[in-house]
């Protein structure tokens, strides 16, 4: 049963369609973890042209989808409810297994530190048991409170 559906998510951070990737949350100790998924379909556009005969899931995005899992995290502690979290960096990145439609990715984030404004997160995404992606990700959070 999940934590947080996707309307619940979407009331926590403001991606929409088509840039939100994010279809539940599975499991969060808010200010510690959380574990998510997404469910990679043949339906996503960026399918279309990456690549043609060969549909692969653009790193790029995956480290985005990471970004949001950490973002939905960082957003459920106390200190930063009704804030916006940005992606401030991406460090030592790893990409390990192509994620290809049909693949359910499974994101699971760690908060390493959190300091006034900014968080530092561990991110891994596993396809099954094997890891696709790993990373961390520093985050700023805005003082404007979201409406």
């Amino acid at each position: 049963m999940a934590v947080m559906n996707a309307k619940e998510i979407m009331d926590l951070i403001p991606n929409r369609y088509p840039i939100l990737f994010i279809d539940r949350v599975d499991e969060m100790e808010p200010g510690k973890s959380i574990v998510a998924t997404k469910n990679v379909t043949i339906n996503e556009e960026y399918f279309q042209g990456h690549f043609p005969g060969n549909p692969v899931m653009p790193g790029v995005l995956i480290i985005e989808s990471m970004a949001q899992v950490a973002s939905i995290l960082i957003l459920k502690s106390k200190e930063f409810e009704n804030k916006t979290a940005y992606l401030g960096s991406i460090k030592n990145a790893k990409f390990r297994k192509m994620v290809e439609p049909g693949d359910v990715l499974t994101f699971k984030v760690t908060m390493d530190k959190v300091r006034d404004h900014a968080g530092l997160v561990s991110c891994v995404a596993y396809v099954g048991d094997e890891k696709a992606c790993e990373t961390k990700l520093t985050f700023i959070v805005d003082d404007v409170e979201r409406k």
